[in-house]
């Protein structure tokens, strides 16, 4: 497998729990926690990019590289953009994208988005899913569900319930784990594909559903989601997430 770069995108605002990166799970920085999953990866480079001075100062001092980056960006997929431009990576640079409010994400995950990116040509983005095991997930609009085509590649992800089974939905009780899988929001690009990737505008589909991937698909472009066996811990958006970690960690 060749080499390849991951980037943190970390916003010191945030409505919910302001300074979330640097709040502190088991004694150590949630940003830091993110860095670290990142490098136990096997990234050839852990970039983490900011907006803010003291998260910069705390990803250097722990030995990791950080980049300042605007305060404008509407999305991380701009501000990862910044970064590719700023270090100057050629176009065929493959970088994971990492959540920097995902202190559980686990290493083998970040290491199978890169992997399936590098294991193909159609695509120049690659994502995850995982069988969903739970109805009600099916018809939660905050799981983002995808199909897929016999090959992997994304067909289409939607915040409805999709495959729609005729014959049971809505009433079942019981989902197939064959059907039904749910987007977990990790990705891996090309550098070029990124330096594309903002030129283009929002699309309705993106506008409606309220879900960034969309305007690829739009353009005509893969994004090939292999599936993990089960979804990852949930991301921290509360002081209620950040103590469900913290308890987590200590057991």
């Amino acid at each position: 497998m060749s080499s390849f770069k991951v980037v943190i995108p970390s916003r010191y605002a945030s409505t919910r729990l302001p300074g979330k990166p640097l709040l502190k799970i088991g004694g150590k920085e949630m940003i830091l926690h993110v860095c670290e999953k990142a490098a136990l990866a096997g990234a050839e480079e852990v970039v983490v990019a900011t907006d803010d001075e003291r998260i910069l100062s705390c990803v250097k001092q722990a030995g990791y590289n950080a980049v300042m980056t605007s305060e404008s960006h509407t999305s991380g997929t701009e501000r990862l953009t910044e970064v590719v431009n700023i270090l100057g990576w050629t176009d065929d640079t493959v970088i994971v994208n990492c959540q920097g409010d995902e202190p559980l994400i686990p290493p083998e995950l970040i290491h199978k988005a890169a992997a399936a990116l590098m294991g193909q040509s159609e695509a120049q983005v690659a994502s995850l899913c995982a069988p969903i095991v739970d109805v009600e997930e099916v018809f939660n609009p905050n799981a983002v569900k995808v199909v897929r085509d016999e090959q992997d590649y994304a067909l289409y992800f939607s915040r409805a319930p999709i495959p729609w089974d005729r014959d049971t939905f809505p009433n079942n009780t019981s989902v197939s784990d064959v059907t039904h899988f749910r987007h977990i929001g990790i990705y891996s690009y090309t550098a070029g594909f990124l330096r594309r990737y903002i030129t283009w505008p929002a699309c309705a589909l993106e506008k409606i559903e309220l879900l960034e991937q969309l305007r690829i698909l739009a353009q005509g472009e893969k994004i090939l989601v292999p599936s993990v066996d089960k979804i990852p811990e949930a991301g921290v958006d509360t002081q209620e997430d950040l103590d469900r970690v913290n308890n987590l960690l200590i057991e």
